[in-house]
């Protein structure tokens, strides 16, 4: 065996000694589930807001999951617009009067247009908080379906402990047909971001920031640090609150229940916008101690992909095998992490996606360093090297 045999097969075990190591740590932190809440409490009153924009894959099934959820408190639930000539406004009213729910109220709300230096999103949130009447603020994304003991689970982590001023529920996507654009996604959110979530968390859930899809906040913990609106030139505005709530003493805590991101439909090409999405999110809160153990991951996909192209390249087959092992363990690996996280079984006819999803990470974070526009539910942003709005408007609105 040649010098040059031995060197390329001490990096190849190398990347896979690496992988493999990140795997384990991984595996062992995704099982080591936040318990639920034991205490029993006295449920304090709830509104929970849902901005909307846009019909989202199966909007009514999400609506629906929202009415069912069996809070034993008082609860109401605000579902705020731009406008009432959203696509799924109509459909939202529609579905409230042919679906019974045991809130006390609920609401369509329209915000209108955003104001310079502020996302929809976070205006319709300071509307839905002006009108809300619980004790406790709770906000919703539209494309999640919540499970019915959701809520409940997570306003009792809240008040298991007084310095607790947020909790949130970890996330899962799937889709019930899925393209390559969903499995990508599927496992971005449960086999990189969900995992990176369940280590980075301290043993009661604790975490320095916020994933907000679905998320619940004391009142006085938001107005210890301004209210919503204090997320005014952010572009994520659950990292932002997150952050701010961290660093004045109160505890962010990712709680037990999962919560599942509907997902359909989607082309590869569409995923890749959200990834890119998704990095620039990661640039507004995420510490580096949490996305340090995806780059590695996304490194050592770099490395063995290159030494896999260069030994095809020289007819290397000895070499090229080398080279594979890595890349076949890290789609092992995804697949592992993505069940564990709650995920859907990928067909091997999408074993590719996990495959190449370094590389597409790769030319993502590349694209998002080169332009800083990004779009979202409709509305495109100029981002700062912050990932924030700063003082630009919205460079434009697309139906």
């Amino acid at each position: 065996m040649s010098a040059r045999d031995i060197a390329w097969v001490a990096a190849g075990a190398a990347a896979l000694g690496v992988l493999a190591h990140g795997h384990r740590g991984l595996m062992a932190d995704v099982r080591r589930r936040r318990a639920p809440p034991t205490a029993p409490f006295e449920p304090p009153s709830v509104t929970l807001i849902r901005p909307i924009r846009g019909l989202d894959v199966e909007a009514r099934a999400n609506v629906r999951a929202l009415l069912d959820l069996d809070y034993p408190g008082e609860w109401e639930v605000l579902l705020v617009f731009d406008s009432a000539e959203d696509p799924a406004f109509a459909i939202t009213q529609d579905e409230l009067g042919r679906h019974p729910t045991r809130a006390k109220r609920v609401e369509l709300l329209v915000a209108g247009e955003p104001p310079p230096g502020m996302t929809g999103k976070l205006n319709a949130m300071q509307l839905g908080v002006s009108r809300a009447r619980g004790t406790i603020l709770a906000f919703s994304d539209s494309d999640t379906r919540p499970e019915p003991g959701v809520l409940t689970a997570l306003v009792g982590a809240l008040l298991e402990d007084a310095r607790t001023g947020a909790t949130f529920a970890p996330v899962y996507a799937a889709a019930r047909a899925p393209l390559a654009g969903d499995v990508g996604y599927g496992l971005l959110v449960n086999a990189w971001y969900g995992a990176s979530v369940a280590r980075a968390a301290e043993p009661d859930g604790a975490l320095p920031f916020i994933m907000g899809q679905l998320m619940v906040f004391r009142r006085e913990a938001l107005q210890d640090i301004g209210g919503v609106g204090s997320a005014a030139g952010q572009f994520v505005d659950d990292m932002y609150l997150g952050r701010r709530l961290h660093e004045a003493g109160w505890k962010n805590r990712v709680i037990h229940a999962p919560l599942r991101i509907v997902t359909g439909n989607l082309e590869l090409k569409a995923f890749l916008r959200i990834f890119r999405r998704w990095v620039l999110f990661s640039e507004a809160g995420l510490p580096w101690s949490f996305a340090r153990p995806n780059w590695v991951r996304g490194v050592m996909g770099w490395l063995s992909w290159g030494g896999l192209a260069a030994a095809v390249g020289r007819r290397a087959w000895g070499h090229a095998a080398v080279a594979a092992l890595p890349i076949g363990f890290s789609v092992w690996s995804q697949l592992r992490l993505q069940r564990a996280c709650h995920g859907p079984r990928v067909s091997p006819r999408h074993y590719w996606v996990p495959a190449v999803l370094p590389l597409l990470g790769a030319g993502v974070a590349l694209s998002a360093r080169v332009s800083r526009d990004v779009d979202w539910r409709g509305r495109s942003y100029r981002l700062d090297a912050r990932a924030a709005l700063g003082g630009a408007l919205p460079a434009r609105t697309s139906p």
